[in-house]
């Protein structure tokens, strides 16, 4: 089968595809035919090693000293069962699904073989096997972040901060979902289209600093570490939560913060790999209430190409690899 091979960190040139054996499901694992997947911020990070240097060892440790140590990359893909293992009960043949791959990647490749207990389900039946693509890593963050850690409610005031990447344009239709009043900060190049997903107000961080409106929010979610703390400390209401997945740690500002008041600090901890939430989200989708944004699509002998656009740090949404170019959806 093809698959997409990196044998050491570096720039996108890494990447090289080849034919390497198809995988053969153990008991317990069903067989997915790959038809589309996607590179986002952490496939770049992974691929380059690019990580703050208080993390390096411990990254190292995680993904492999001198190299990675899974050659496939790729966290999350579509498509079809073609096999399953002998014990297994929920899925059989031809079933359409949808999958997340963060711990052990490997999908980019034609082929991969996944434990039916692992975090795949039945793919939303109105979406194209492209945007079912992009929900297991983006959707499933901003869920988990929302709902599941800041528990967000109807009426409360959320801001989302980098609202027009991958996790932040599911975060403004699900904020929204929840009943939320939604402030998106975003650049001017992507106002409309966070209006679009239906945030309350948007902000563009180049010209405006959201602080000096004088508004407090109940939640801010950062989606790409690149608001100071103390700007967002200021305007997180008394009991506020602010939520950070850009970046591993937090500082010793934040711990403070954590300590001294009633704010609740959350950094760096990553939204667990479930079944239970890519059904939620599935029924969501399914009800037409999240979309997933595709910015660009490429074909699997393109990952390079769509690495390189992603390392650009400007995407909208999610960048696409249709792995099988014979798809119909």
């Amino acid at each position: 089968m093809k698959a997409v091979i990196c044998t050491q960190y570096g720039p996108p040139e890494v990447l090289k595809v080849t034919e390497v054996e198809k995988p053969v499901p153990k008991d317990n694992e069903v067989l997915v035919k790959v038809y589309a997947t996607t590179v986002g911020a952490a496939d770049s990070r992974v691929r380059s090693f690019t990580v703050p240097a208080s993390f390096w060892l411990p990254a190292r440790l995680m993904l492999g000293l001198r190299k990675p140590r899974k050659s496939i990359l790729g966290m999350e893909l579509s498509g079809k069962i073609e096999s399953v293992g002998k014990g297994v009960k929920q899925f059989k043949n031809g079933d359409e699904v949808f999958a997340a791959t963060l711990q052990n990647f490997g999908a980019y490749a034609e082929y991969i073989c996944i434990p039916e207990d692992g975090p795949i389900a039945l793919k939303p039946a109105n979406t194209t096997y492209e945007e079912a693509a992009a929900i297991p890593i983006g959707a499933r963050t901003a869920f988990h972040y929302l709902k599941k850690t800041g528990d967000v409610k109807p009426k409360q005031k959320v801001l989302i901060y980098g609202a027009s990447g991958s996790v932040g344009t599911y975060a403004v239709q699900l904020a929204k979902y929840f009943g939320a009043e939604v402030t998106g900060v975003c650049s001017s190049a992507n106002l409309e289209l966070v209006k679009s997903l239906g945030a309350d107000k948007v902000i563009d961080y180049t010209t405006d600093d959201f602080t000096e409106n004088f508004e407090t929010y109940v939640i801010i979610f950062i989606t790409i570490d690149k608001c100071p703390f103390t700007a967002c400390k200021k305007a997180l209401s008394t009991n506020g939560t602010y939520l950070n997945i850009g970046r591993p740690i937090p500082s010793l500002q934040m711990i403070w913060t954590s300590l001294i008041s009633s704010k609740k600090i959350v950094v760096g901890k990553n939204s667990p790999e479930t079944t239970e939430a890519l059904v939620v989200l599935r029924r969501i989708i399914e009800e037409g209430q999240l979309k997933a944004v595709i910015d660009r699509n490429y074909t699997l002998d393109q990952i390079v190409e769509a690495h390189r656009y992603v390392d650009k740090g400007h995407k909208k949404g999610n960048v696409v690899i249709t792995v099988d170019q014979g798809i119909s959806n």
